[in-house]
């Protein structure tokens, strides 16, 4: 896969690696702490199990793998409509920076491209320099409100219990390479 970190790969993921997943998912939610975004309870909460459960037979999770094999960061989808939707992007805090997050989606968008989707679609906090601003590098753009669809609705109400959503976005990009 081009650009990615020397020494990475990437690769499906199988069922007993689940916990290293969750345990990836809470070390990269402390990237959240101190920014207000989402209250403290929130940063302790991961992908549930279940979910990493259903989504691995599919071919919805994708893992970047450390030099040693070991699991680094993980990409989770979903099929919505008629787009595939990045549900979780998580990197440990120790593989930061190194452009597993950027590599993990271009992986994303090969896979719409294979399961003959033509977009890509998320949601993410606006401003954030890891979330919308990082995600418009790799070709997304925000939706504008009169656009989202009534599963974006969905999601966007469960959301508001948790956290402000007026401080977030639906962004949406081709599938295929950059």
């Amino acid at each position: 896969m081009r650009r990615l970190p020397q020494g990475y790969s990437i690769s499906g993921v199988d069922a007993d690696e689940i916990p290293d997943l969750i345990a990836i998912d809470l070390a990269a939610s402390q990237l959240f702490a101190g920014t207000g975004m989402l209250p403290e309870e929130e940063l302790s909460d991961h992908v549930p199990a279940e979910v990493f459960e259903a989504a691995i037979p599919g071919g919805h999770v994708f893992v970047a793998r450390s030099r040693k094999g070991e699991p680094a960061g993980f990409v989770l989808t979903s099929l919505r409509g008629d787009t595939l939707y990045l549900d979780q992007v998580s990197v440990h805090p120790d593989h930061g920076r190194r452009g597993l997050g950027a590599a993990l989606i271009r992986r994303v968008f090969e896979d719409a491209d294979d399961r003959g989707l033509k977009t890509v679609t998320l949601s993410t906090f606006r401003d954030l320099p890891w979330n919308a601003p990082f995600y418009r590098t790799l070709g997304f753009r925000e939706l504008p409100r009169k656009k989202l669809t009534d599963w974006m609705l969905d999601i966007e109400a469960r959301q508001a219990a948790v956290m402000d959503v007026t401080k977030r976005c639906f962004m949406r990009r081709k599938a295929g390479w950059l």
